[in-house]
């Protein structure tokens, strides 16, 4: 897939074919088995997102491929499945990377969710613990608790001895949210802080997690404690994140904001690849997981991509280019 231009997400993708390059040593050809379309990927076609490629590109952030070819490298052999580069235009149905960069994906897992590691579960892991100091049983509330994010924050929150408050805005999703582990799901309205305080018992909450903006981000600001910080990493309503004056004057609120891209700027390549490897085996034993959709060839893109836009959708778009193993 390809874009030359920014706009409506439908409009600007195009499927082109392009011939293989050749090798140089030490690259690997990489045959593209899943990759999945995310809200980044959404508001880079449309020319929103906060870092935009130089065109003509190829979206795409992450994924799993098979080595189809290697040149001048042992560090993976042909048949392997790795994990794509972050980053490196995965909607498309091969591409070539440095061989030794590679990360083997765990023997036994699910493509599907291995395909989808290198944001979500890394964006929830790092939400929870680079921004307040949170101990063994008290209280995360977070929005937007049934997208992929909120989802591995629930199982992520519960491995660590976290309570979590998870708001939706459909009643339905009480249930699936529990059996997954959330100790409390909520509907988003005027009243929530009364009913964090209820289902709280009044404990001190003290992070917040916002990926919806406006109001919503408002109604959690003025439900967490004194000295309390909502950390923004969304804004599905359209709108920026906001806070009451309430908040910020009387009760010392803080909102910050996260951006995966910014970590990975200035966070040691070991660090990064500790905490991708931490994740990788917990999507390797079922851990972490999150409900697929469908999944879609590139030919069918435009089906893909509306799908993936549609509200109510029961879990991820995957595109998979080659079919699945």
């Amino acid at each position: 897939m390809r874009f030359s231009a920014f706009g409506q997400p439908l409009d600007v993708v195009e499927l082109v074919e392009e011939p293989d390059a050749a090798l140089k040593p030490g690259e690997a050809r990489l045959e593209v088995l899943a990759t999945p379309i995310n809200p980044s990927d959404v508001l880079t076609l449309s020319g929103q997102y906060g870092q935009l490629p130089k065109l003509p590109a190829v979206p795409g952030n992450e994924g799993v491929g098979r080595v189809v070819e290697v040149q001048d490298s042992s560090a993976v052999k042909v048949g392997d499945l790795v994990f794509l580069p972050l980053g490196a235009g995965t909607w498309r149905t091969h591409l070539v990377a440095d061989a030794a960069s590679l990360m083997r994906v765990p023997a036994g897992t699910d493509v599907r969710q291995a395909a989808m590691l290198f944001v979500n579960p890394p964006t929830a892991e790092l939400l929870l613990r680079e921004f307040v100091a949170l101990q063994p049983g008290e209280w995360v509330l977070q929005n937007a608790a049934n997208s992929a994010v909120g989802r591995y924050i629930i199982t992520l929150a519960k491995q660590a001895g976290y309570k979590t408050v998870n708001v939706v805005r459909r009643e339905s999703l009480a249930a699936e949210l529990t059996a997954l582990g959330a100790d409390a799901v909520l509907l988003d309205a005027d009243d929530l802080p009364e009913r964090v305080r209820e289902v709280t018992g009044g404990a001190k909450v003290r992070l917040g997690i916002d990926a919806v903006g406006g109001e919503s981000t408002r109604r959690l600001g003025d439900a967490l404690a004194r000295g309390g910080t909502v950390v923004n990493y969304g804004v599905m309503s359209g709108k920026g994140p906001r806070l009451s004056a309430a908040a910020t004057i009387f009760k010392d609120i803080t909102l910050r904001g996260f951006w995966l891209v910014s970590w990975l700027k200035k966070t040691p390549r070991e660090e990064q690849g500790a905490l991708f490897a931490r994740l990788a085996k917990h999507v390797a034993d079922g851990t972490l997981q999150v409900p697929v959709d469908g999944t879609f060839r590139l030919e069918d893109i435009r089906e893909a991509l509306t799908r993936a836009m549609e509200g109510e959708r029961g879990g991820k778009v995957l595109l998979t280019p080659n079919g699945l193993p």
